[in-house]
């Protein structure tokens, strides 16, 4: 049976200025442990995939509205899949599977350390079957949008986080247990900051 967890309502009017979290967002490796809340977990996830409900547009643009990205969620809670249509987190497993995302990342440690990662996988043929080969290009182009997204609003809930992207995509991908289709092209951990950014 599915496990579907509702996220809170995402809000639309922060209380830091564009220009403020562009002029203060760094990349942070020196996290605490302390757990997101739902609140600020459903406001990253819709700053990296949401979507209007009555236009359906989405936070971040994609080639022919071919979408081709997943996002899923990695905390101490376990592995979980956004459904943007609803809001959601569908759990797909109970497992703490940040150490072995570590070690599929070359041994980035503050994987480990921070309470949550945003991986970014991609079904290319989305975009491809519209494009050619260039779609590959868009493909890699919408999950930059999306990541920044991700980076500007973990700054203005005043958290840090940081972009990887040095991992072993078959490694992520088996930690993940994503289908063949699907492949991991991004990161992004997020968590409260501890230290200066390095």
């Amino acid at each position: 049976m599915r496990e579907i967890i509702n996220l809170p309502k995402p809000s639309q009017d922060g209380s830091m200025s564009l220009e403020r979290t562009i002029a203060t967002r760094r990349s942070w490796r020196d996290f605490r442990s302390q757990p997101l809340t739902p609140e600020q977990i459903g406001q990253l996830t819709w700053a990296a995939q949401g979507q209007d409900t009555k236009s359906r547009y989405r936070t971040a643009p994609s080639a022919g509205a071919t979408y081709p990205l997943e996002l899923l969620l990695v905390d101490e809670q376990g592995l979980f899949h956004y459904l943007l249509g609803e809001h959601a987190l569908e759990k797909l497993s109970a497992q703490d599977l940040r150490s072995a995302l570590v070690s599929a990342a070359w041994e980035q440690g503050f994987i480990e350390a921070a309470p949550l990662t945003l991986v970014f996988a991609a079904e290319f043929a989305r975009t491809t079957g519209h494009y050619g080969r260039r779609g590959m290009r868009y493909v890699y182009m919408e999950a930059g949008h999306a990541v920044q997204n991700v980076h500007l609003q973990a700054e203005a809930l005043g958290l840090g986080s940081v972009a990887v992207g040095a991992f072993d995509d078959l490694g992520v991908g088996k930690v993940l247990s994503l289908p063949d289709k699907l492949e991991p092209i991004y990161m992004v951990v997020v968590g409260y900051r501890r230290k200066n950014p390095k």
